[in-house]
C-alpha cells in the first residue's frame, strides 16, 4: 500500500495596500533609506492602517479571495483550519475559528499555532500529520501577522524591519511522489534576545506595562542574526543530507524574509546559488509567519510539479527548522 502524505495544491496571499517607504520611516526615527537598504535589504513594507474591527483575519480573508482566483474552492469541504500567527485578532477566540466562520468553512475545526516567524513550518507540520493519519482530506493553513501593531515607532532597530501580510495554502492527501517529504523542527526556550514581554499572563496590560513600552517587539539584532544564520543553514544542510539530495537537485530554497544579509549568509553556507533562493523582502519586509507563504504566492507561476523545495525559518522562541517538499502542481 502506498504511503499517504500531504501535498500543497494551491496557495494565496495578500498584503495591505499602504506602502511604508524607507524615506517615510526616516521622518520618524534617525535612519535613512541607504542605512535600511544596506543593513536589512528592505525598500518598502506593507502596513495595515488601523481601522475598527480589522486585524489578521481580514488579511487572511483577502488571501483566500486571492487563492480562489486560481483554485477551485468549496468551503464546506475544509475539515480543519490552522492559523499560524503571533498577532491574533483577540486573545480569544482564536483566529482560525474566526476566519473559518467568516468564509463559510463551517465544517472545520480551527486551531492557532504561535511559533513566531517559524509559524508556517509548524502549521504545515500539524496539517501534514493530520492528513497522513488518513482522518482528514482537506486542510487550510493560514500564516501571517500584523506586526505594525506591536512595533515601536521610536525604535530605529526594529521599526524598519516589520510589516503586515498573510498567506494561505490548502493541503490534500496524495500517494504520488510529490508533497511533504521530510522536516526538521527545533525550539529553545529563549525569551532574552527576541521578545515582547507585555500582554501575557506574566505582564498583563496595565498602565505600568504600557508606560514601560512592554507591548512592543524587542530584539538583540547581533545575537539573533548569528543564531538565525547558523540554525537555518544547519537544519537545511541536515535535511538535504538526510534525504540524499545534492545541492544541484535543490530547485528552490525559500527562507524566512527577516534580513537580506541573513538570507545571503544562509545561501553561502549551503553553497546554493542566490538565483535559486526566493527573495521578496525588499518589497514586503518581515511579515513573520507570513513571509514563506507570500514567497510561494509570488513564485507560484514559476513552480513546476516535482520541484525540490526547501523551506526554512527562524523566529522568536527561539523556534526554527526546515521542511522538504516536492511541489505538487504546474501553474494553472
Amino acid at each position: 500500500m502506498s504511503k499517504l502524505h500531504a501535498v500543497i495544491t494551491g496557495v494565496g496571499g495578500y498584503v495591505p495596500n499602504y506602502r511604508l517607504t524607507n524615506e517615510e520611516i526616516s521622518t520618524y526615527v534617525d535612519t535613512s533609506d541607504e542605512w535600511i537598504t544596506k543593513r536589512i535589504g528592505i525598500k518598502e513594507r506593507r502596513i495595515l492602517k488601523p481601522e475598527e474591527g480589522i486585524g489578521i483575519t481580514y488579511l487572511a480573508e483577502k488571501a483566500l479571495d486571492n487563492f480562489k482566483l486560481k483554485h477551485t474552492f468549496n468551503p464546506l469541504e475544509i475539515e480543519a483550519v490552522i492559523f499560524a500567527t503571533s498577532t491574533p485578532d483577540y486573545i480569544l477566540p482564536n483566529s482560525a475559528s474566526l476566519i473559518a466562520s467568516k468564509t463559510g468553512m463551517t465544517n472545520a475545526f480551527g486551531i492557532d499555532v504561535n511559533a513566531a516567524c517559524s509559524g508556517f513550518l509548524y502549521g504545515l507540520e500539524v496539517a501534514e500529520s493530520f492528513i497522513a493519519s488518513g482522518k482528514y482530506k482537506k486542510i487550510m493553513v493560514f500564516a501571517g501577522d500584523v506586526l505594525s501593531c506591536v512595533t515601536d515607532i521610536t525604535d530605529r532597530n526594529t521599526y524598519p524591519i516589520f510589516a503586515d501580510g498573510c498567506g494561505c495554502a490548502i493541503l490534500e492527501p496524495t500517494t504520488e511522489d510529490v508533497g511533504f517529504i521530510d522536516s526538521i523542527l527545533r525550539s529553545e526556550g529563549n525569551v532574552e534576545h527576541l521578545h515582547m514581554y507585555g500582554g501575557g499572563s506574566v505582564n498583563p496590560a496595565s498602565h505600568e506595562s504600557v508606560d514601560e513600552r512592554l507591548h512592543f517587539i524587542k530584539q538583540d539584532g547581533k545575537i539573533v542574526f548569528k543564531h538565525a544564520v547558523s540554525s537555518m543553514a544547519d537544519t537545511c544542510d541536515e535535511l538535504i543530507k538526510k534525504n540524499n539530495l545534492s545541492k544541484e537537485e535543490v530547485t528552490w530554497v525559500v527562507p524566512h524574509q527577516a534580513n537580506l544579509r541573513i538570507i545571503d549568509a544562509v545561501a553561502n553556507r549551503l553553497g546554493i546559488p542566490i538565483d535559486k533562493v526566493m527573495i521578496n523582502i525588499e518589497k514586503y519586509g518581515n511579515t513573520s509567519a507570513g513571509t514563506i507563504p507570500l514567497c510561494l504566492w509570488d513564485w507560484e507561476d514559476k513552480l513546476r510539479k516535482g520541484d525540490n523545495i526547501i523551506l526554512t525559518a527562524f523566529g522568536a522562541g527561539f523556534t526554527w527548522g526546515a521542511t522538504y517538499i516536492k511541489w505538487g502542481y504546474n501553474p494553472k
